[in-house]
């Protein structure tokens, strides 16, 4: 089968197995790669419309235990400031997000778990659900108890987004310290599926030794894993980490992660189809023009604007070239709607912008 027959099956709702997903990562040239990112537009218009989800970002805080080898604010790395936001602060942002009509926000910290980190969580999402908006609220605070998944849903968190950066367990070990073992993040992501949230992961791509290979199994991973959203990026080094010096970034490598990340949004969105796909900043670092954008035409539905105060954003630079870290939460906002109109997609105001996979998946209990 050709390359043209395999992405023309696999558009009208085909399985392909995991080779047959290397094979579709592998466009062979520039007009098949631009009819793999068309098919995916038009099943993401078929599950999506051209409504793209806005969720507000809230990186609250960039304290973490964790010593992840590709990651900025990594315990080891001295030359962060670290901050905590306060609830009040947190809140504010919050009902920021809320008036701007995102109709949803994201909580990303660094990774706690002790008990004064559960509990403030816990009451950051009992003061967002009293706000005057409904406010769908995802978390993205790495591993937890069942017992903390539980307490946190039943505070209002909705969805959660647990990313596994490789499913491979040898890269897994590689950009991870001995302490984080691959089976925690898997089982991890199975406590949070029992807990009832709207289950979120998601890889790096074109990390070291990385294949097309890898990345089709990823893929696979997602499918199998049952997941409803779906959040990742090109791996983009960080200069103050173990695996940024040893793999710096040669001219020409980061376009080629880009070009990477915009196959595997495509792909994964004409496999898994009806889940949510966010175009994430990382797209935005390495094309601060179009990036986001480009995510959206391969089919992402999702983008996550910043809400946060801009005082803290250059503490959490989890990789070099974040975007917007001195524009403010307005002008963000302007920019992304901006953009958006410029490529013919509509932001989805005031709604929760839930995948239709987690109902699905839900129903078949």
């Amino acid at each position: 089968m050709n390359y043209e027959e395999l992405l023309r099956r696999t558009a009208a709702g085909a399985a392909p197995d995991t080779a047959e997903i290397a094979r579709l990562l592998q466009a062979p040239d520039e007009a098949a790669e631009q009819a793999l990112f068309a098919a995916a537009y038009e099943v993401k218009k078929e599950y999506c419309s051209n409504l793209v989800n806005l969720r507000g970002l809230i990186e609250f805080s960039n304290i973490c235990t964790r010593d992840c080898l590709y990651c900025g604010i990594r315990k080891s790395n001295r030359k962060v400031s670290r901050y905590q936001m306060s609830i009040d602060e947190i809140v504010a942002a919050a009902r920021c997000a809320g008036e701007f009509g995102y109709g949803s926000v994201v909580l990303q910290s660094g990774e706690r778990s002790d008990p004064e980190f559960v509990e403030q969580v816990t009451e950051i999402l009992r003061q967002i659900a009293a706000l005057p908006w409904d406010l769908g609220v995802t978390l993205s605070c790495g591993e937890q108890s069942p017992e903390t998944y539980r307490q946190w849903r039943e505070a209002g968190a909705k969805r959660y987004l647990l990313r596994i950066e490789s499913s491979d367990p040898e890269i897994f070990a590689r950009i991870h310290p001995p302490e984080c073992h691959y089976r925690d993040r898997v089982a991890a992501l199975e406590r949070l599926k029992t807990a009832g949230y709207q289950v979120g992961t998601g890889v790096m791509i074109g990390l070291p030794e990385q294949t097309w290979e890898h990345l089709a199994a990823d893929i696979d991973f997602f499918r199998r894993m049952d997941a409803d959203m779906i959040g990742m990026g090109p791996y983009l080094p960080q200069d103050d980490t173990p695996l940024g010096v040893q793999h710096p970034d040669l001219p020409g490598m980061a376009e080629q992660r880009l070009q990477m990340a915009l196959r595997m949004i495509a792909v994964t969105r004409l496999v898994l189809r009806d889940v949510n796909i966010a175009a994430t900043t990382a797209l935005q670092a390495i094309d601060p023009e179009s990036g986001r954008e480009r995510g959206i035409l391969a089919g992402a539905n999702v983008i996550m604007p910043n809400v946060g105060d801009v005082a803290h954003r250059r503490d959490y630079q989890l990789y070099n070239g974040k975007p917007d870290l001195d524009e403010n939460s307005a002008q963000v906002r302007q920019k992304l709607l901006d953009s958006l109109a410029r490529i013919g997609e509509r932001p989805r105001f005031n709604a929760h912008g839930d995948p239709e996979h987690f109902f699905t998946r839900m129903k078949q209990r």
